[in-house]
């Protein structure tokens, strides 16, 4: 069994990253400038958002970060996008999610530039996948992909099961792990709530993609020995052991699940690690992008 290490390969993705800005500033190009919005006070979603102005400071990038109210309107927070949109400096704009409930997120992310669309979830980003072509792939699905690379996995051929259809990781995995690509030509499943014989379906797969969003969702029982496990799953559960009361675990009930596997990420420092990559490396093509356009 060998661990799936997000933190070891964002690292090594990263350094190449900030090698890669370095060679643009030195050639007179702009840097990439991201910004990022946050509405409320989520502490998990304030801390993604600090995770990510952090890696942008650490790679070179310029970055934006605005944090407003839980109590702002939404035709307040589409107007703050789209000064974004109109600011030819800002080069990709993420809005984090959860929104407050009377703030539609759908509304938000359909009026962000898709050009600046970095998080990939815009429509048209997410129609440009389905068919293929060249865009920005949603943020944990590609660095779901990354890490798939980085230690030279080749899925084709493979019966790959995704527990999970959300459209930031369950929908589009599936799109990507099927399409005519490396990572790709894999044979894959789509399993939700309504699932039947799930079980049973699950444990013919070689690689299982877990985002349920249900803590040790996947036990030892549902997984065939040799299989690849990507846990996506971040859960909080209560642990007396521990000095806070709680502790994070995947969707995947690691300690009995990893001695079957042939590869597993961790929760943590899977594929959240990940999930950073992806948002830079998209940031990073949208300045590429832009100079298409431009020449």
């Amino acid at each position: 069994m060998q661990i799936l290490d997000g933190n070891a390969t964002s690292a090594y993705i990263k350094e190449q990253l900030k090698k890669e800005v370095e060679e643009m500033k030195a050639s007179g190009h702009k840097v990439p400038h991201l910004a990022v919005i946050i509405v409320g006070n989520n502490p998990a979603s304030e801390a993604y958002v600090a995770n990510k102005v952090r890696t942008c400071k650490e790679l070179g990038f310029e970055s934006t970060h605005l944090h407003f109210e839980t109590s702002i309107t939404e035709e307040f927070l589409l107007e703050q996008v789209n000064k974004l949109n109109d600011d030819d400096s800002v080069d990709g704009i993420l809005v984090q999610l959860p929104l407050p409930a009377h703030i539609s997120g759908d509304v938000v992310i359909n009026n962000i530039n898709p050009a600046k669309d970095v998080d990939g979830f815009h429509p048209i980003s997410q129609g440009k996948m389905l068919l293929g072509q060249p865009g920005f792939l949603p943020a944990t699905p590609y660095g779901i992909l990354l890490i798939l690379e980085h230690y030279n996995i080749d899925v084709a051929g493979m019966d790959c099961v995704v527990i999970g259809r959300s459209n930031i990781v369950g929908t589009p995995m599936t799109i990507l792990l099927s399409r005519n690509a490396k990572p790709g030509n894999a044979t894959v499943t789509i399993c939700h709530s309504r699932t039947k014989n799930l079980k049973e379906i699950v444990k013919r797969a070689d690689l299982i993609v877990a985002a349920i969003g249900r803590p040790k969702f996947v036990t030892a029982d549902m997984v065939k020995p040799g299989a690849i496990v990507i846990d996506v799953g971040i859960n909080r559960i209560d642990d007396p052991t521990t000095k806070s009361g709680s502790r994070l675990v995947g969707d995947v009930d690691f300690e009995n699940v990893a001695p079957l596997c042939s590869y597993i990420t961790p929760v943590p420092k899977g594929v959240g690690p990940m999930t950073i990559c992806g948002l830079m490396k998209n940031t990073i093509d949208a300045v590429k992008q832009k100079k298409l356009v431009n020449s």
